[in-house]
Formats: C-alpha cells, sequence, structure tokens
C-alpha cells in the first residue's frame, strides 16, 4: 500500500511546431481535490482534458496548475497600431494630470494588447496535435508530482508509525501503573474517608460504601485504555493494509484519540497518570498535525 502526501511541486517542458512551453504544479493539502488553472488566452478548452487527467490521479490537495507557451520565432510579431494609440493618449493624459513619468517604450510594449502574434489559419488537425502535445507534457507533470507526493507520504508513514509506538508505549505505562491497583486505589479512598471522619461530620457507612465504590468506577481507565488500544489498531491497519486514501479516516481516528486522552487527563487522581496523560495528548496532538498531510 502507498502513502500520499498532499503536498508536491512538479515542472515539466515541451516544445514542437515553433513552440516551447512548460506546465507548473503547486499541490498543499486540501480538504478534498481543489483544482485552480492558468492558461494562456485560447488555451482554456485544455481545462476538461486537464482536469480529467488530475482526478485520475489525485483524490485529495489543493493544485495549482498553471501553463506558459512562448514561440521560438519573433517573426510574426507585430504591433496593433490602434491599441497603442489609445493606451499612449491615456498615458499623456495620466502624466499630465499626476505629474508621472512619461512610460517607456519597453513599458508600452508590454501592455496587453499592443503585441501580437500573427498566426495562420490553422487547421482542427493541427490544433488537435498541439493540444496533445501540451496534455501530453501535463500527464508527465501530473506523474512526477504522483511521484514526489508518494515519496513524501512513505516519510510521512514513517513518521507515524514512531508515534504509534509513543502511543502504545505510554498507554502501557498507565495500563501498568501501580496507582491502578486494588491496594493503591484502597489506600486513596481510605484517606479520603479517614478525612471526612476527623471533621466531625456524622456519616451513614452504607452511603460511605456506595459513594467510595462510584468514586472508583469514575476513576477507571481501563475504557479509555482499551479504546486507544483499538485506535491505534485500526490506523496501523490503514497505514499498512488499506488501498486509497486514508487521510480523512486517520484524522478521524487522531480525534477519536484525542477525546480518549482527555478523558484519561480527566480522571487521573495522581501525578503519574496525570502526567502518562498529558504525554499522550502532546503524541496525539503531533499526530494529528501529520495526518492534515496525507492524502
Amino acid at each position: 500500500m502507498t502513502l500520499s502526501s498532499m503536498t508536491g511541486f512538479a515542472r515539466a517542458d515541451g516544445h514542437a511546431a515553433g513552440l516551447s512551453w512548460h506546465w507548473e504544479i503547486k499541490s498543499v493539502n486540501g480538504k478534498s481535490l481543489d483544482i485552480r488553472f492558468r492558461l494562456p488566452g485560447g488555451l482554456e478548452a485544455l481545462e476538461i482534458e486537464a482536469r480529467a487527467l488530475a482526478q485520475s490521479r489525485f483524490h485529495r490537495g489543493s493544485l495549482q496548475v498553471s501553463l506558459d507557451v512562448r514561440r521560438e520565432s519573433l517573426s510574426d510579431i507585430r504591433i496593433n497600431e490602434a491599441a497603442l494609440n489609445r493606451l499612449v493618449k491615456l498615458a499623456k493624459s495620466v502624466q499630465k494630470k499626476h505629474k508621472l513619468r512619461p512610460l517607456s517604450v519597453e513599458g508600452l510594449l508590454a501592455l496587453p494588447g499592443v503585441l501580437e502574434q500573427r498566426e495562420e489559419l490553422a487547421s482542427d488537425d493541427s490544433v488537435a496535435a498541439r493540444n496533445r502535445l501540451l496534455l501530453n507534457t501535463l500527464g508527465e507533470a501530473y506523474d512526477h508530482l504522483l511521484a514526489t507526493r508518494r515519496e513524501e507520504g512513505e516519510k510521512l508513514r514513517a513518521v507515524l508509525l514512531a508515534q504509534f509506538d509513543s502511543l502504545a508505549a505510554l498507554a502501557g505505562e498507565a495500563r501498568d501503573s501501580p496507582e491502578r491497583s486494588p491496594e493503591r486505589i484502597k489506600a486513596r479512598l481510605q484517606l479520603q474517608l479517614d478525612r471526612l471522619l476527623d471533621s466531625g461530620r456524622s456519616l451513614d457507612p452504607d452511603r460511605l460504601h456506595q459513594e467510595a465504590l462510584l468514586l472508583a468506577t469514575r476513576s477507571d481507565i481501563q475504557e479509555e485504555l482499551d479504546r486507544i488500544s483499538a485506535h491505534l489498531a485500526a490506523s496501523r491497519q490503514l497505514l499498512t493494509g488499506s488501498s486509497g486514501p486514508v487521510g480523512r479516516k486517520l484524522d478521524f481516528l487522531a480525534q477519536e484519540l484525542h477525546r480518549e486522552a482527555n478523558t484519561l487527563c480527566a480522571k487521573a487522581h495522581d501525578v503519574s497518570l496525570s502526567r502518562i496523560g498529558l504525554d499522550l495528548k502532546a503524541v496525539v496532538d503531533q499526530f494529528r498535525e501529520q495526518v492534515q498531510n496525507v492524502e
């Protein structure tokens, strides 16, 4: 089973028929699969297939996909005289009103719409061939991103498994704590009873017995320890035996572990168990943070 992260970067370049291009993809965490494209004018139709290619590879993450296309020859570039004249007139008006420096030639030529590329009328077949080349290169970029996300996922797996080991060790320490022995529980209850009796208050022995049993029941953390063990076993199974994305399931289990650690801390009536509970919460918080990176 392969574990994938949701963070990564990929780039792929191509050139053909007087064109050169490169795709860049940035991937970060996301609750679902969110893909945003930045495509040059005239190539917006690529988005449908480009999105389908991503959906066939990824399930979660926020992807930013950009395409830059350049012509390798500048012989077909011309100046849009009408657009340039309008911009010059506007620039002179703004310069005079606000006392600004005049625009440079480079600045004027860099404005959208001033420079145009003459394109010969292309047949449907040539356009389709060009688009196929662009999409093939995008597929290469997606595959590279997939590989980097999986590589990062394997690193995450090692981190998560180490955290599971730490949580299991802490749960075992709590399970074997001498403070949970009947003798220690009895001693603590006896101490509380002695304090009540020393206060001179008249207490019903049967009621005292019931309250002592209730206190012992409320202080028992066996159920919490059992659920922590079950959640850890389920988490390990997801990391080692499941196929497909597991991030959402791991996030749910992290929340459940956090709840059990909180309950254990609330029930702990001695320093040692309180320390174990706090350590559990600290590791669970680290686990929850790492899980946010898992697809």
